[in-house]
């Protein structure tokens, strides 16, 4: 996995790119898990993603995104029960 890691983590950062998956993440929690929504239990997470994204690294960033939609889909279905 280190491989890969690297692999990603040297190609070149593409704010466009950047954007577009942090717009599908939201987009994948907002139909999937409209409770999660404002939740300040997310602000870690949010964070992640912004340091990943100053660092540019795309890996880093990749999963930021994943862990951000893990705990909006644990906090949705927190509120649910």
């Amino acid at each position: 996995m280190s491989g890969t890691r690297t692999a990603l983590s040297s190609v070149a950062w593409d704010q466009e790119w950047a954007m577009k998956r942090a717009a599908q993440a939201v987009k994948y929690l907002a139909e999937n898990f409209p409770e999660c929504g404002g939740s300040e239990n997310l602000d870690p997470y949010q964070d992640a993603i912004r340091e990943a994204a100053v660092k540019e690294d795309r890996a880093v960033y990749e999963e930021a995104l994943r862990e951000y939609m893990r705990a909006g889909r644990t906090v949705a279905l927190e509120r649910r029960s």
